[in-house]
């Protein structure tokens, strides 16, 4: 899964869900090429119930296929000023860390190491919709991009597709691809989640 350049995520739609799933998709094929489930204790479904789940830890993992063995996961630690994401791979090395920006017009995250070095930026534009994947030399080394999903499902969900984009000048890299995947979903349960 991590040998391509584009991926489209669709994040399921459901009735009062208390979890995220997110459709991993080939964008030229069509075709299910992965799965990331959000993986809460009983204890956090209630209280997302009462308390915003964008405050509340979480922790995505990503598999090719449902029963599949996980191949990245999304660690998301409780927020008070910043939302703090740790990014590890199908060994549990840790690829990097995404700290959110305090302020920020479009949204957007710092990346760093596992030093909490700074090695790139993701940046979002002034609707945050659209986000570029910045390094810390200035190249755009790709985007993520909101996909509109229809007027039902934009007005009466929280649910969001988007692609994501390596860009297709530069050599592919997994662990820049792993980092760029976990950007998108980041996007979606740092800054999209009611």
């Amino acid at each position: 899964m991590l040998d391509r350049k584009t991926f489209l995520v669709k994040e399921r739609v459901a009735f009062l869900k208390l979890v995220d799933t997110f459709d991993i998709y080939d964008p030229a094929t069509g075709a299910q090429i992965g799965i990331a489930h959000e993986r809460v204790s009983p204890w956090f479904k209630v209280l997302r119930l009462v308390i915003n789940k964008r405050l509340l830890p979480t922790l995505v993992e990503v598999r090719e296929r449902d029963d599949g063995p996980v191949i990245l996961s999304l660690r998301r630690g409780a927020v008070l000023l910043h939302a703090h994401v740790t990014v590890r791979d199908r060994v549990g090395k840790e690829l990097g860390r995404f700290k959110s920006k305090l302020f920020s017009l479009g949204g957007g995250f710092h990346v760093l190491d596992s030093l909490e070095n700074p090695v790139a930026e993701v940046k979002g534009d002034w609707k945050g919709w659209n986000f570029r994947f910045i390094a810390a030399d200035g190249r755009e080394l790709g985007r993520v991009t909101k996909k509109w999903a229809g007027i039902g499902k934009e007005l009466f969900t929280s649910a969001d597709n988007y692609v994501i984009a390596l860009d297709q000048s530069h050599p592919l890299v997994p662990d820049v691809t792993s980092l760029l995947l976990a950007a998108g979903l980041a996007i979606d349960i740092v800054f999209k989640e009611r």
